[in-house]
This record gives structure tokens, sequence and C-alpha cells, in this order.
């Protein structure tokens, strides 16, 4: 096994274990009970039944995203199974376009964080968006290599939420921030470092493709003299 197939491994391993974590933590709140877990801190906004609607429809959702865009990337997996690719693409999309965006839209006015953590996930819901419908329309385009880069980006984003729950619980020290201002910065710290780190691969990747490309025309340039 490969360096970068052992990477690729641990990844996958780790956003699905954090996936069942927070799979177990939505649990609490199939109950329906309006005093558990995160609305414990939203008790201003539970009488809005209409946050109420999108925060259910947010929290049951958003486990099928990241369990859905980690079948999204594996060569192997899309050469074996290009029907399934499609429809869990599929899923992976409606849900962001149809169940997310909206639900998002409207959590987000009512944010912890104050302003920053409003302008941190409002620029997030539309970036996810954004970077989901442009692998939409690159791949119906047939630019296979901006679908991958707009896939990679949007489930960057995607993945925000693990990558949220990691740095609160690593770094939040009550003594130290108040909870308001500490969740606001880390709003923006886990899209920034999500976005950084999806750059990264995109960029690694670009070079190993016109490295393989340029190994094929000097290859073709040889055969040919």
């Amino acid at each position: 096994m490969t360096k970068k197939n052992i990477l690729n491994l641990i990844l996958v391993a780790v956003v699905f274990i954090f996936s069942v974590v927070m799979l177990n933590t939505i649990r609490q709140y199939s109950t329906f009970e309006t005093n558990v877990g995160f609305l414990k801190f939203k008790q201003n906004v539970i009488g809005n039944k209409y946050w109420l609607l999108f925060f259910y429809a947010h929290i049951f959702s958003i486990t099928i995203c990241l369990l859905a865009g980690l079948t999204q990337f594996s060569n192997q997996f899309l050469k074996e199974n290009q029907k399934l690719h499609k429809i869990i693409g599929r899923i992976y999309v409606y849900n962001i376009l149809i169940i997310n965006f909206p639900a998002c839209l409207l959590l987000s006015i009512f944010s912890n964080g104050g302003i920053i953590g409003i302008s941190g996930f409002l620029i997030q819901t539309f970036l996810w968006v954004y970077f989901t419908l442009f692998a939409v329309i690159s791949i119906k385009k047939g630019n296979i290599e901006a679908h991958h880069k707009y896939m990679i980006l949007s489930y960057a984003i995607t993945v925000t939420a693990i990558t949220f729950r990691i740095i609160k619980n690593l770094f939040y020290n009550e003594e130290v921030f108040t909870y308001q201002l500490f969740y606001g910065f880390n709003v923006w710290i886990s899209m920034l470092l999500n976005i950084l780190i999806a750059s990264y691969i995109i960029i690694k990747k670009s070079r190993k493709n016109l490295s393989f490309k340029s190994n094929c025309v000097d290859e073709n340039e040889k055969r040919n003299q």
C-alpha cells in the first residue's frame, strides 16, 4: 500500500468516525424536545417554527452529506461503480441545494457568535452552494477536472461541521474565551482551514496531472523520432 493510499484511508476513517459520532449526537434530537443539546442555548428562537423546522432539517441531513461525499473521491470506486457514483452524487447535490441551503441561510441569521459568526456562516453557506453548483455545471459540460476541483471545495465546506467541533473540543476554554467570541472566530477558522487544505489538494493534483501529460507528450515525441 502506497503512502497516498494510507493517507486517504486515514482521512476516510477520520471523517467516517466523526460522522458516526455526529450521528450519535444527533440522536438526542430525535425526541424533538426543545431543551436538549444545542437547543438549550437557543431558547430565544425555538419559538420560531421556521427556525426549528430548518434546524431539524439541517441536523438530520448533514450526516448524509458527510457520508455521501466519502464515496465520491475514490478512483477505484468511480471506475467500478459509475452508476452508483451518479446516484450518490445526486443525493449529495440535492441535499445541499434543496434542503441545506435554505436551512443554513435562515440558521445563519440567528447564529451564535454575533456579527462574526453570522457573517461567517452566511459566507460559508453561499460558498457551499457556489462550489456545488459549479461542480454540477462542470460535469454537464464534460469538464471532469473542474468537476473534481469544485467537488473537493464543496466537500471541504461540508466537513467544516467536523472541523468546527474538533477545534472547539481542543481549544475552547471558558476561562480564556467568551463562548460567543470563540464560536464566531471558530466559524471562520474552520472554514478557512478546510479551504486551504482543499486548495493544497487541488494544486497537488493539478501538478501531478500536468507532469503525467508532459511525460505522455515526451514519450510520443520519442516514438515519432
